[in-house]
């Protein structure tokens, strides 16, 4: 099956273009949100992947207002693709980890920006019934997407990763949004520490089943001052190769439901903290690895996905 764009897979580039009749492209935001998992609530220090940016090394000074960061990232967008339509994308933190009043405040000052919608990125232990209901009545007033970290479907890498919370709360806060028809973005990483191919693979599959809007495949990084980095140092955590990547990130591709969108195939570490792979810098490599794969077997987004 070769898609629109002539991707084997359901580019989410090419899902905005026919929602919005043209390039449209998300605006890395820094609300100052935290995260349970860092003040103690849920743990201490973060996933062992988590900068202490809260993963949002390209989302911008949450000292600045929003609308300043918006039109900082915005200016820099221009330069690289002439005009688009923009998502703001509130990245950094967990961004519904607050009261709902503040909350309100936030995504309220998010409409208001110059965007044709509006991106959440959050743990799935963070989605309460009363910010669901928040959630949704945002979801009437433009095109929101809540990204939520899985990672992983396995409870025992959640514990070796300090994720803080079980893949049975992931289907709790995640059936909150989906029951209420708001599009949802799981996030999975590969080449987390002690899982196999096979672990990756049902990680996949759980994901599948679920039957998410959008899906985001990302690289373990090692990060500068993270755990991670300790781990790797200490020669508990070996990184993937680029051939094993591929080939599992294209076994992935095949699982997944053909209409579930593609928000990302590997992740973008910056590279003035990026430990290792090094391999990883080079995206278009990579993507252009991932579709020359999928070409020689003959193979495409949700060849083997069933309901």
């Amino acid at each position: 099956m070769i898609y629109p764009d002539g991707k084997r897979y359901l580019s989410l580039d090419s899902v905005l273009k026919r929602e919005f009749g043209k390039k449209t492209v998300k605006v890395p935001l820094n609300a100052g949100l935290g995260c349970p998992n860092r003040d103690g609530s849920k743990g201490i220090g973060g996933c062992i992947f988590c900068s202490g940016r809260c993963s949002g090394e390209f989302a911008g000074n949450p000292c600045e207002s929003l609308y300043s960061q918006f039109e900082a990232v915005k200016a820099l967008y221009l330069k690289k693709w002439g005009e688009t339509n923009y998502i703001a994308y509130l990245q950094a933190g967990s961004n519904t980890y607050s009261d709902p009043e503040a909350l309100s405040e936030i995504y309220e000052s998010c409409l208001k920006l110059p965007a044709v919608g509006l991106s959440i990125a959050t743990r799935a232990d963070c989605i309460t019934p009363q910010i669901a209901d928040l959630l949704y009545g945002i979801s009437k007033r433009t095109y929101l997407t809540v990204e939520l970290g899985l990672q992983s479907s396995s409870d025992i890498t959640a514990g070796i990763i300090n994720r803080g919370h079980t893949f049975g709360e992931f289907l709790t806060g995640y059936g909150l949004l989906f029951e209420r028809g708001i599009r949802v973005c799981v996030h999975i990483i590969n080449g987390l520490p002690g899982e196999t191919r096979r672990d990756m693979l049902k990680t996949a599959g759980d994901v599948a089943r679920l039957n998410p809007y959008e899906i985001k495949i990302h690289l373990l990084h090692i990060i500068k001052g993270t755990a991670a980095e300790r781990m790797y140092l200490d020669g508990r955590l070996a990184p993937m190769d680029k051939n094993e990547y591929t080939a599992t990130v294209c076994d992935q591709l095949e699982l997944l439901p053909p209409s579930t969108a593609i928000g990302r195939l590997t992740g973008d570490g910056d590279r003035k903290t990026l430990i290792a792979p090094m391999w990883s810098t080079d995206k278009k490599t990579v993507l252009n690895s991932i579709s020359k794969e999928l070409s020689a077997r003959e193979s495409f987004q949700g060849k083997y996905y069933s309901k």
